[in-house]
């Protein structure tokens, strides 16, 4: 838990920093910070995607995982956490800065806890006590609440409860059971969580709006599927 502990305290300072200077930037270039967030997303997300070496393992991932958040209305229950949290944190945010802090607390959830470190980062500091691609990614993080809640406001910060429930619970059980996750189900699950990160970085470009969040189960789905494969004595990688 020890990346997780300082993830999170890294984005609370970026984001702290973010919300206190956020009304110094003129419109122009806090939209011109989010575009560049936005395409950076993409090619993280492009580059994690193209790890993956059986494509028909994320896509059925993917379907199925999709099938399953819209069936559990994930984003919604998200949207309706965030303005729980709203209503407690901040005060009078009602109509379009309230919006704006339900918005930023989906984005740099998803943002945070889907990106390519976050699983193999937090699976490491579980087994071995080794914190060093979550420190590298806390950096990361850090900087990018800076960004974010300059443009979206102190919603960023909220994000940290979905890190310490999502990062540090992968840590907790990778922790306590070593050899639940291989080599290859490290890699599809990173895999098609770059594609769900695709959905995050066009909907920061605003070029679609697609319900991220309701993605999210395809990336337990894909290592599921790798041990059902191997349980089955199924080839998932036909051609090695």
């Amino acid at each position: 838990m020890t990346g997780t502990l300082i993830n999170a305290i890294t984005v609370l300072v970026g984001g702290t920093l973010g919300t206190l200077l956020g009304h110094r930037f003129p419109q122009r270039m806090q939209e011109t910070v989010l575009a560049s967030l936005g395409l950076f997303t993409l090619v993280i997300a492009i580059d994690s995607a193209l790890v993956t070496r059986n494509p028909l393992i994320v896509l059925g991932s993917l379907l199925l995982g999709a099938l399953i958040g819209e069936a559990l209305h994930i984003e919604s229950r998200l949207e309706n956490f965030g303005r729980w949290l709203r209503d407690r944190l901040v005060h009078n945010q009602e109509g379009g800065e309230g919006a704006r802090f339900v918005e930023a607390f989906i984005t740099a959830s998803l943002i945070f806890c889907v990106g390519p470190l976050t699983i193999q980062g937090a699976i490491e500091d579980g087994l071995m006590g080794d914190y060093t691609k979550l420190a590298i990614k806390a950096m990361m993080d850090g900087f990018a609440a800076l960004a974010f809640a300059t443009t979206l406001g102190p919603g960023v910060i909220a994000s940290i409860i979905v890190i310490l429930g999502f990062q540090g619970g992968i840590s907790l059980l990778a922790g306590l059971s070593s050899t639940i996750f291989s080599e290859p189900m490290i890699t599809e699950l990173t895999a098609t969580g770059g594609v769900v990160l695709l959905a995050v970085g066009l909907r920061l470009l605003e070029l679609k709006r697609i319900r991220a969040a309701n993605l999210l189960p395809a990336i337990f789905v894909a290592p599921a599927s790798i041990a059902i494969m191997d349980a089955l004595g199924i080839i998932y990688y036909p051609n090695l």
